[in-house]
């Protein structure tokens, strides 16, 4: 049990904390391992897993086939808990080690892009789709960054001392909860004025947020932490996550490189769109 009055050192030095990722976290960066990722036949080469934030990637290579742009992608499986995202590979593409990836090979040379925000993006850019170019822009990238800069606080935060922590603690968990209960409402305020967080179109922000935002209103999260927050509180942003959740490409990229659940609701790698058939989408 750790001491609750536990006073930091002059110098700190790293110790085994515990908990779910124990043994993958350390404070330093780079390879752990020599290991080439696989690459496929498509233009862009995702390597991924079903987190919130990897999921971000899926929907929106799903969106952009679906409204009929050339966006076909290999979706490959990383398993963060077993440390893929360490090997040389990886961190050649990603030198922060953190999923979803993207290597897109679409132009003259290939171009890594890493970081979730980056790659809704790059992929908007390249497409010209889910990302407008009027007056309305700012206001979809204020919201697109808005949520990059949240997740941390819902993730790492909360769902760490709530859910993967070795010991509760109840400073931590009320710190971050309040956080959450915090954005929920900053999203439920907008979405009170507005069908989307960028206006009157679905977009980037959408994209990114709802990943996030959909299990919690689900109860797909961290236990019981739908009741826990009392997310039910939150009218608009269920009336947000329900429209967006029927969406067919939305459907589909959830479950792109899922290995958990229902068999029927799992992909562990795309390849082509061949790859839903039998799948709950």
């Amino acid at each position: 049990m750790a001491d609750p009055t536990y006073t930091p050192p002059e110098v700190w030095t790293n110790t085994e904390s515990g908990g779910k990722f124990a043994g993958i976290n350390r404070p330093t960066a780079g390879a752990r391992e020599q290991r080439d990722l696989p690459v496929g036949d498509h233009p862009f080469q995702l390597y991924s897993s079903a987190t919130p934030n990897g999921v971000k990637a899926g929907i929106m290579f799903e969106e952009l086939l679906e409204a009929g742009h050339a966006a076909e992608y290999d979706a490959w499986y990383i398993g963060i808990s077993d440390g893929d995202q360490f090997a040389s590979g990886f961190v050649d593409i990603n030198p922060n080690s953190k999923i979803p990836a993207l290597l897109d090979r679409s132009g003259p040379e290939p171009v890594r892009v890493f970081e979730s925000g980056a790659i809704l993006v790059h992929l908007a850019e390249k497409f010209g789709a889910f990302l407008p170019t009027d007056r309305t822009r700012a206001e979809v990238l204020s919201w697109l960054f808005w949520q990059v800069g949240s997740a941390p606080f819902i993730g790492g935060g909360f769902g760490h001392f709530y859910a993967y922590a070795p010991e509760k603690y109840e400073y931590p968990i009320n710190r971050y909860a309040m956080e959450t209960k915090r954005l929920f409402d900053v999203a439920d305020r907008r979405l009170a004025q507005s069908e989307y967080l960028g206006g009157a179109d679905y977009t980037v922000a959408d994209i990114a947020t709802f990943p996030w935002f959909a299990p919690f209103v689900q109860g797909g999260i961290y236990g019981e932490a739908r009741k826990f927050l009392s997310i039910h509180e939150y009218e608009h942003v269920e009336r947000w996550v329900n429209q967006i959740a029927q969406r067919p490409a939305v459907r589909r990229g959830r479950i792109v490189n899922k290995t958990w659940g229902e068999e029927d609701e799992q992909l562990r790698e795309r390849h082509s769109a061949g790859d839903f058939a039998g799948k709950n989408v």
